[in-house]
């Protein structure tokens, strides 16, 4: 069973951490989950906020390739916020800055509407700083509901969205 997570992080964690190393913990707390393993990490990308925040500082984002038997999405969904809050992640309001953002992409192709988790995630065709990164994981992957491979729908984004930039680490 094949696990997309994206990553993404633009403030210090509660120790202080900056984004980068808060999101290369964050991989790695991924890989200890009960039977799942990271199988592949994405470049980091530097991107900016979206939608744009006035003086929010830009993200560090890339996405988790795992796979292993996930159980259930909601537990799995409960896994991601644990690791959320331990890096003391808050949700004042929508698309607030934030220590460590984890979306679940895709389980294996499962579709559902309803209850959270949605899947796939509803709004990943949409984001260049997902598909990107998901690129460099899943370079064959398809839109489980969309029936679009990756390139695609990379395509279809705007040209004037900011390109997300690989970081040099």
């Amino acid at each position: 069973m094949v696990i997309l997570i994206a990553l993404g992080a633009n403030l210090p964690d509660v120790a202080g951490k900056p984004p980068l190393e808060t999101c290369q913990a964050a991989a790695a707390a991924l890989d200890s989950l009960p039977g799942l393993r990271l199988r592949a990490l994405s470049r980091w990308y530097r991107t900016q906020p979206v939608p744009p925040l006035p003086g929010a500082p830009t993200f560090v984002n890339g996405v988790a390739r795992l796979e292993g038997d996930a159980g259930d999405p909601v537990a799995l969904l409960a896994a991601l916020h644990a690791i959320e809050e331990r890096a003391g992640r808050l949700r004042p309001f929508p698309n607030a800055p934030r220590t460590l953002d984890l979306d679940l992409i895709d389980l294996h192709g499962l579709c559902r509407e309803a209850p959270d988790p949605v899947l796939p995630h509803p709004r990943a065709h949409l984001r260049r700083f997902v598909l990107q990164p998901l690129r460099d994981v899943a370079p064959a992957w398809v839109h489980p509901v969309l029936r679009r491979p990756v390139e695609a729908l990379l395509a279809d984004l705007p040209t004037h969205e900011a390109t997300p930039v690989p970081l040099q680490i």
